[in-house]
C-alpha cells in the first residue's frame, strides 16, 4: 500500500473510526484499525457490538491494506504538521511521512481480523442536524447504571413519516418527535438503541446533508455475511461515513402512561434567566440535594440550603397561574432539561405536590411541542 492523503482530511476519518474501539479488547486484533486503501481510503474498527467505517479521497500510488494500532494511529494523526501525509505499508510495518516527521507501525495480522457487519436493510433518511439535536435532547435522561441496560438506551420509536426517541434513568424521562422520511410509508418499528453510541454518530454524521437509517429487527436474517443482526441492528450512514451497533433487549418502561394529561398549575419564564439562576444557587447545595423553588404570582424563589449550612435564595419574575406551589429538584437533573429546550422560554407544568413536573418550551398555538421533559421531584423533610 502506498497512498497521499491530506492531513485533517485523515485526521478528522482516524478520530471518527476510533470511536468503534474497545477501550479493553477481548483479543488484540480488535484495538487495530484497519486501512484499505483503492480508489479511496477506507479505515475501519469493530468491537463485536459498534463499528465505525470513513471513506476518504487520496492518491494512491499502490493500493493494499494493513491493520495497526488505532490508539496510536488516533494520535499520530492528531499531531502531524499540516502537511500532506505519505503512507505506506509492506513487510510487517506501516511508516507515515508528513513533513519532517516519520512514523513506524506494527502492523497486526490481517486474517484474525472480523468482518465487519453489512448495513442492515434501508429504513429512511432524515436531516443530520435535526437528527444530531433530537438525539442530544433525547439522551439527557438516559441512565448510566449497567445494571439495568434497558435503560442506557434511546428507545426509537418509528410510525410512518414521524420518529419519537425516549430515555428514562427512572428519575426523569425525555420525549423528542421529529419528522423523517421513511423508506416505505407504513413502516412502523421500535428499537432500543444503546445511548452513548447514538449520541457519538449523531454528532459525527452533521458534514453531509441527511443521515441515512438501516435496521434489522431482533430475529430477522441480516444481510449474507453479516455479524449480530440476529439480535437486531441499526445503521447510520452520511457525509462518507458509516456505523452500525447492536440494539439492546429488555423492557423498556412505557412512557406515554407516565406523561401527564392534564395541569393544575403552569409556570413560564426565560430558559437562560432560569438556568443561570440555578447554577448559582446549586453553588451551595451540598451533592444530591436539591435546590427548591417557590412559585407565586409573578414571581419564582430559589433557595438551597438549610439551617447550619450555607444558604442561597434569588427570586426571579414568572407567570404562574395556579396556588401557590413548593417543589424541589436535583439541580442538575433540572440543568440538564433546561439545556435541552430549543427554546427562549420554558414552561413547567404542574399537576400536584410530589408528581413529576412536565418542561418543555413554549408550545406552538396549534399544538403539543416536540420535546419534553419529565422530572421527578425530591421529597424534602418536614
Amino acid at each position: 500500500m502506498k497512498i497521499q492523503v491530506e492531513r485533517d482530511v485523515l485526521a478528522d476519518a482516524v478520530a471518527w473510526t476510533a470511536r468503534a474501539l474497545p477501550s479493553r479488547p477481548t483479543v488484540p486484533v480488535l484495538a487495530g484499525m484497519r486501512l484499505h486503501a483503492g480508489a479511496d481510503l477506507t479505515l475501519s474498527s469493530f468491537d463485536y457490538d459498534v463499528s465505525a467505517q470513513a471513506t476518504v479521497p487520496v492518491t494512491t500510488e499502490e493500493g493494499g491494506s494493513a491493520l495497526v494500532s488505532g490508539r496510536l494511529l488516533a494520535e499520530i494523526s492528531r499531531s502531524l504538521p499540516a502537511r500532506p501525509v505519505q503512507i505506506t505499508a509492506e513487510g510487517g510495518k506501516a511508516v507515515l511521512s508528513c513533513g519532517s516527521a516519520t512514523f513506524t507501525l506494527l502492523t497486526m495480522p490481517e486474517d484474525e481480523y472480523p468482518a465487519l457487519p453489512e448495513m442492515p436493510p434501508p429504513a429512511g433518511t432524515v436531516g443530520s442536524d435535526a437528527f444530531a439535536s433530537a438525539v442530544s435532547q433525547s439522551a439527557t435522561a438516559a441512565g448510566r447504571d449497567d445494571t439495568l441496560p434497558a435503560l442506557t438506551g434511546v428507545r426509537i420509536e418509528i410510525e410512518g413519516d414521524t420518529l419519537t426517541l425516549i430515555s428514562t434513568d427512572r428519575y426523569r424521562l425525555a420525549v423528542r418527535e421529529l419528522r423523517w422520511n421513511p423508506a416505505r410509508p407504513d413502516l412502523s418499528a421500535a428499537v432500543l438503541v444503546p445511548a452513548r453510541a447514538l449520541a457519538e454518530t449523531a454528532r459525527s454524521l452533521t458534514s453531509g446533508a441527511e443521515v441515512a437509517i438501516a435496521l434489522a429487527l431482533p430475529g430477522e436474517n441480516g444481510p449474507e455475511g453479516g455479524s449480530g443482526a440476529g439480535d437486531g441492528m441499526i445503521g447510520f450512514e452520511g457525509g462518507g461515513r458509516r456505523a452500525t451497533t447492536r440494539l439492546l433487549g429488555g423492557e423498556f418502561p412505557r412512557h406515554k402512561a407516565l406523561l401527564p394529561t392534564h395541569a393544575s398549575a403552569t409556570a413560564e419564564l426565560s430558559t437562560s434567566v432560569l438556568a443561570e439562576a440555578v447554577k448559582r444557587v446549586a453553588l451551595v447545595a451540598e451533592r444530591n440535594t436539591a435546590v427548591r423553588l417557590a412559585f407565586t404570582t409573578g414571581q419564582l424563589v430559589l433557595e438551597a440550603g438549610t439551617g447550619e449550612e450555607a444558604q442561597a435564595v434569588e427570586v426571579l419574575e414568572a407567570g404562574f397561574d395556579g396556588d401557590e406551589l413548593s417543589i424541589a429538584f436535583n439541580p442538575q437533573f433540572l440543568l440538564d432539561g433546561l439545556a435541552a429546550i430549543d427554546s427562549d422560554t420554558v414552561r413547567m407544568s404542574f399537576t400536584e405536590p410530589g408528581k413529576p413536573a412536565l418542561i418543555t418550551g413554549k408550545p406552538d398555538p396549534d399544538g403539543q411541542p416536540d420535546y419534553m421533559y419529565l422530572l421527578m421531584p425530591i421529597r424534602l423533610g418536614t
